[in-house]
């Protein structure tokens, strides 16, 4: 009889292992037969918790936006309630020194390629999309005309992917990589505020 809590066990593990091998291998070489030597048990035990691959990809998708997502309300809980305070959280929680790993980075990559030919793939990025949009521009509201609000929403957002695809390809150590991501995003949100008409 299985131990109480070995699900949940053994998926991080095996969610842990692909994100390894990923980054090691690519993901047309991270076989299943890789990760599970990666996790330590056998074939098999992938495929009764995930199937296949493309089952064990979005798995790793779904827990990598579950710590996104957590990492914005800790954030978001600990910043003051201006807009551009709030606007930040939402920066640091994309840009976390402490949270972010370079297996991520890589997975986040592959995630966006495979979600062109996968529709489940396609939907946890459209969510994701909308959700850091909406969230930008919630804010935005705050300070800006709704058409400036929506067109700085969408700047933030497409900053905040492209200098995650560059991180990925950076030459450069993580940490000092994710501080200057912020650091572009914290200006380019000044430049949107200062914009705001004066009340």
């Amino acid at each position: 009889m299985p131990k109480i809590g070995m699900r949940e066990i053994r998926q991080t593990q095996l969610i842990n292992a692909t994100l390894t091998v990923i980054d090691r291998v690519g993901l047309a070489d991270a076989s299943l037969a890789l990760i599970a030597k990666q996790a330590g048990v056998s074939t098999g035990i992938v495929s009764h918790y995930f199937g296949d691959k493309n089952g064990l990809l979005d798995a790793c998708m779904r827990q990598i936006l579950l710590d996104l997502y957590q990492r914005l309300q800790f954030h978001r809980e600990r910043a003051t309630d201006s807009p551009q305070m709030k606007i930040r959280a939402i920066i640091d929680a994309n840009f976390d020194t402490a949270d972010t790993s370079v297996p991520v980075l890589k997975t986040w990559l592959v995630f966006w390629a495979e979600s062109l030919h996968h529709d489940n793939l396609l939907r946890l990025q459209r969510i994701n999309d909308r959700r850091l949009y909406s969230n930008l521009t919630a804010q935005l509201r705050r300070v800006l005309p709704e058409t400036q609000a929506k067109a700085a929403g969408s700047a933030l957002a497409a900053l905040i992917d492209g200098l995650w695809l560059r991180l990925t390809l950076s030459p450069q150590p993580l940490e000092q990589g994710l501080e200057h991501a912020r650091s572009v995003c914290y200006q380019n949100l000044a430049l949107w505020l200062n914009s705001a008409p004066t009340p």
